[in-house]
């Protein structure tokens, strides 16, 4: 699967944005309700087995010390693909899968819940829409 070309092909049919960084990192913003949109990253990558991995993340709010992290890891528990993840000092909503195995309808699933969980979330630890 070309990453690339099915985000962009995807932004079209979501009425989201586009953005190629290089063959391996790209960026779609998806609309969310609420008349809001989030940003999520897209990232092909080898795995530790060598299979190639699809990482789709999305910021939530930068790193600070009155967030509540143990409700943060209790709420994950409901989540389909996503987990919270801790990256360049920013709670992070990240979902990995191999590309072998990803149907286009699951990484669309997946796009949308990553979106949408970085932005309730975002909404609840910061009340703005900052990313």
């Amino acid at each position: 699967m070309d990453l690339n070309s099915f985000m962009k092909k995807y932004a079209d049919e979501i009425g989201g944005q586009f953005t190629e960084y290089d063959q391996s990192h790209s960026i779609i913003i998806i609309p969310v309700p609420g008349n809001r949109f989030q940003t999520v990253i897209g990232t092909v990558r080898e795995g530790d087995n060598k299979k190639r991995l699809i990482s789709l993340a999305s910021k939530v709010c930068a790193l600070k010390a009155s967030v509540d992290y143990k409700m943060l890891l209790e709420q994950a528990v409901s989540f389909t693909y996503s987990r919270f993840i801790i990256s360049d000092n920013y709670l992070q909503i990240e979902a990995v899968t191999a590309i072998d195995s990803a149907s286009e309808s699951i990484i669309k699933e997946t796009l949308q819940e990553v979106a949408q969980l970085a932005d309730q979330f975002e909404l609840k630890l910061t009340d703005s829409d900052i990313h």
